[in-house]
């Protein structure tokens, strides 16, 4: 299946010069969203996790799935305010603002297999911080991260080098 094809691209948003990869066409399409499900997690499966991971908001959707299908459990990391106390926070970088997510500590035990999933890899910011500052700082083991998306003009690779990377659909 061409995932590719499902990926609507809508120009200038969330600013000029922008080409936002907008997914939802994908996931809309049951097929599309099944085939996408299956892969993240034939992918994930080999990385035997405890957990996945999914970064707020997109990252939520096929997360919990992709967990399901594994048969491990699920931790959303969400925008701040989000989560009751007590939580521990990431910031980071995006290509054109900055941003933070949140988890409750007590979701990732010490020595834990973690999967962390997001829709895009862009320029690794956002996996670069969950991966140090909560997942390693909690004393849990990134044993993966996968993407719907890659776009690898913006070298997000370049920044997780330490970190086995899968991502179905490249630009």
């Amino acid at each position: 299946m061409n995932l590719a094809e499902k990926v609507r691209e809508v120009p200038d948003w969330p600013q000029q010069g922008v080409g936002f990869k907008d997914v939802t066409p994908l996931l809309a399409d049951p097929e599309a969203l099944r085939y996408t499900i299956e892969q993240l997690a034939e992918w994930g499966r080999d990385k035997k996790p405890d957990l996945v991971l999914g970064a707020e908001a997109r990252g939520f959707i096929l997360g919990a799935a992709i967990a399901r299908e594994i048969g491990c459990g699920f931790v959303p990391a969400r925008r701040p305010g989000k989560l009751p106390p007590e939580t521990i926070s990431a910031t980071y970088a995006l290509e054109y603002g900055q941003n933070a997510l949140e988890l409750h500590p007590d979701m990732i035990p010490r020595g834990a297999r973690v999967l962390i999933h997001d829709d895009v890899l862009a320029t690794g910011g956002t996996v670069e911080a969950i991966a140090e500052q909560l997942v390693e700082r909690l004393g849990g083991e990134v044993v993966g991260c996968c993407f719907i998306i890659e776009l690898s003009f913006l070298n997000g690779r370049e920044r997780l080098t330490n970190y086995d990377l899968h991502a179905l659909i490249e630009y």
